[in-house]
Protein backbone atom coordinates (compact mmCIF):
# COMPACT_ATOMS: atom_id res chain seq x y z
CA UNK A 1 0.00 0.00 0.00
CA UNK A 2 1.57 3.50 -0.96
CA UNK A 3 1.84 5.92 1.89
CA UNK A 4 2.52 9.63 1.33
CA UNK A 5 4.10 11.48 3.86
CA UNK A 6 4.83 15.53 4.10
CA UNK A 7 7.24 17.43 5.86
CA UNK A 8 8.52 20.99 6.09
CA UNK A 9 4.89 23.13 7.01
CA UNK A 10 5.29 25.52 9.47
CA UNK A 11 4.88 29.22 10.01
CA UNK A 12 6.34 31.95 7.70
CA UNK A 13 6.30 35.90 7.53
CA UNK A 14 4.83 37.45 3.80
CA UNK A 15 7.20 37.35 1.33
CA UNK A 16 8.65 34.59 3.00
CA UNK A 17 9.66 31.02 1.52
CA UNK A 18 9.10 27.19 2.71
CA UNK A 19 9.56 23.96 1.27
CA UNK A 20 7.62 21.50 1.25
CA UNK A 21 8.37 17.64 0.78
CA UNK A 22 6.67 14.64 -0.10
CA UNK A 23 8.16 10.98 0.59
CA UNK A 24 6.43 8.02 -0.74
CA UNK A 25 6.74 4.37 0.30
CA UNK A 26 4.91 1.26 -0.08
CA UNK A 27 5.54 1.46 -3.99
CA UNK A 28 6.91 3.51 -6.86
CA UNK A 29 5.40 6.01 -8.37
CA UNK A 30 7.53 6.15 -11.43
CA UNK A 31 4.18 6.27 -13.35
CA UNK A 32 1.97 8.56 -11.27
CA UNK A 33 1.53 11.91 -11.79
CA UNK A 34 2.40 14.07 -8.24
CA UNK A 35 1.02 16.60 -6.89
CA UNK A 36 0.34 19.15 -4.37
CA UNK A 37 -3.66 20.60 -3.26
CA UNK A 38 -4.18 22.95 -0.04
CA UNK A 39 -7.65 23.18 1.86
CA UNK A 40 -8.67 26.28 4.38
CA UNK A 41 -11.50 25.89 6.06
CA UNK A 42 -14.59 25.95 4.41
CA UNK A 43 -13.51 25.59 1.46
CA UNK A 44 -13.12 23.07 -1.07
CA UNK A 45 -9.77 21.63 -1.94
CA UNK A 46 -7.72 23.23 -4.48
CA UNK A 47 -5.29 21.91 -7.11
CA UNK A 48 -1.89 23.47 -6.54
CA UNK A 49 0.34 21.50 -8.74
CA UNK A 50 1.60 18.98 -10.35
CA UNK A 51 4.30 16.88 -12.25
CA UNK A 52 4.25 13.87 -14.43
CA UNK A 53 5.70 10.81 -13.83
CA UNK A 54 8.51 11.54 -16.04
CA UNK A 55 8.95 15.06 -14.91
CA UNK A 56 8.95 16.62 -18.36
CA UNK A 57 5.21 18.03 -17.51
CA UNK A 58 4.40 20.47 -14.72
CA UNK A 59 0.79 22.45 -14.41
CA UNK A 60 0.38 24.84 -11.70
CA UNK A 61 -2.78 26.86 -10.45
CA UNK A 62 -2.65 30.41 -11.98
CA UNK A 63 -2.21 31.85 -8.67
CA UNK A 64 1.14 30.41 -7.78
CA UNK A 65 2.68 30.24 -10.98
CA UNK A 66 5.60 32.09 -10.19
CA UNK A 67 6.03 31.24 -7.05
CA UNK A 68 5.69 27.75 -6.78
CA UNK A 69 7.76 25.15 -8.27
CA UNK A 70 7.23 21.90 -8.08
CA UNK A 71 9.67 19.09 -8.57
CA UNK A 72 10.70 14.73 -8.34
CA UNK A 73 13.44 12.85 -7.62
CA UNK A 74 12.43 9.36 -8.91
CA UNK A 75 15.17 7.72 -7.41
CA UNK A 76 14.15 8.75 -3.86
CA UNK A 77 10.68 8.53 -4.72
CA UNK A 78 10.18 11.98 -3.42
CA UNK A 79 7.94 15.02 -4.90
CA UNK A 80 8.55 18.79 -3.34
CA UNK A 81 7.20 22.03 -3.73
CA UNK A 82 9.28 25.35 -3.38
CA UNK A 83 6.96 28.03 -2.79
CA UNK A 84 8.30 31.68 -2.18
CA UNK A 85 6.67 35.19 -1.84
CA UNK A 86 4.50 33.67 0.73
CA UNK A 87 1.04 35.95 0.66
CA UNK A 88 -1.35 35.55 3.76
CA UNK A 89 -3.77 33.24 1.85
CA UNK A 90 -1.92 30.92 1.06
CA UNK A 91 -1.86 29.92 4.65
CA UNK A 92 -3.49 26.17 4.32
CA UNK A 93 -3.08 22.30 4.81
CA UNK A 94 -1.19 21.41 2.40
CA UNK A 95 -1.61 17.83 0.66
CA UNK A 96 0.29 15.36 -1.11
CA UNK A 97 -1.39 13.25 -3.73
CA UNK A 98 -0.46 10.80 -6.23
CA UNK A 99 -2.60 8.98 -9.14
CA UNK A 100 -3.27 5.46 -9.48
CA UNK A 101 -4.68 5.78 -13.82
CA UNK A 102 -6.36 9.13 -13.77
CA UNK A 103 -7.99 9.20 -10.41
CA UNK A 104 -5.43 10.86 -7.34
CA UNK A 105 -5.72 7.89 -5.22
CA UNK A 106 -3.06 7.87 -3.00
CA UNK A 107 -3.15 10.83 -0.05
CA UNK A 108 -0.48 11.89 2.87
CA UNK A 109 -2.26 13.19 5.83
CA UNK A 110 -0.92 17.37 5.33
CA UNK A 111 1.30 19.98 6.61
CA UNK A 112 -0.16 22.84 8.00
CA UNK A 113 1.74 26.23 6.36
CA UNK A 114 0.51 29.73 8.18
CA UNK A 115 1.59 33.03 6.82
CA UNK A 116 1.38 35.77 8.71
CA UNK A 117 1.20 38.87 7.22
Amino acid sequence: QVQLVESGGGLVQAGGSLTLSCAASGGTLRGSTMGWFRRTPGKEREFVASVSGTGGSLYYADSMKGRFTISRDNAKNMVNLQMNNLKPEDTAVYYCAATFGYEWKYWGQGTQVTVSS
